[in-house]
Formats: structure tokens, sequence, C-alpha cells
């Protein structure tokens, strides 16, 4: 017999993570984002510092990092009057299972079709 409370509780689990997902992809949409993503990769920040190189002002800066902070790619805790931020290693690594999924089934699709044109082409050279 089927457990409809379990079946929910998945389905609802699947769905969210579809959406945090969809949040994930949309925020790094933004060329802005991205850089402040980039500037991540190299250690914890000050919002300040994150500001500093990006042609914007200092509240759209914030703006963004709500934004990166809402789907779970940057966290922040502020110490005195410094807020740092941090790239999330998980969320990064939600999106990298995800496309690595994707590139796996299309690597395995062409590999497929190089296996058929080389008999293909073995083929044709036994029949000459």
């Amino acid at each position: 017999m089927i457990d409809l409370t379990n079946c929910l509780r998945l389905v609802k689990h699947m769905m969210n993570h579809e959406l945090q997902l969809d949040r994930m992809f949309q925020a790094l949409a933004d060329g802005h984002r991205r850089a402040i993503v980039e500037r991540l990769t190299h250690g914890p920040r000050s919002v300040s510092d994150l500001a500093e190189p990006l042609p914007i002002s200092l509240p759209a800066v914030m703006q963004h990092l709500a934004v990166l902070e809402g789907c779970g790619l940057v966290t922040s805790e502020k110490r005195g009057r410094v807020r740092k931020c941090r790239l999330s290693p998980e969320a990064l690594a939600r999106a990298e299972g995800w496309i690595t999924a994707r590139r796996r089934f299309v690597e395995h699709q062409l590999s497929g079709l190089a296996k058929f044109l080389t008999d293909e082409a073995q083929g044709e050279a036994t029949d000459e």
C-alpha cells in the first residue's frame, strides 16, 4: 500500500528543491551578482569590499546580496558595524549537481551516437 503522507512529503520536497534551483539560476542571471559571487570565491568579504569595484551604489549592492542570500548562495553575519558575506558551498553543490546530471546525460547520448556512427562506418568499409 502506498503511504500518501510520505508521497506528499516527497513531492513537496522536490517542488521546493526545484524552486530553490529556479531562484538560484535567476540570481546568477545578473552580471553584478555573478561578479559578487566571483569575488566571494576568494573568501569572505565585507559589503563595502564587494561594492568597491562595482559601478553601482552601495544600496544596490545590498539589494543584490539580499537576492543571493534569498536563494541560499550567500550567507552573511554582522560583527559590530561590518557585515561579512561568504559563499554557501552547499548551494553551489546543488547547482553543480543539477548541471552535472544534465551534462552526463548529454555525454551518454553523444557517446551512443559516436558508437553508432563508428559502427556504421565500419559496416560500410566491410561492404566495399
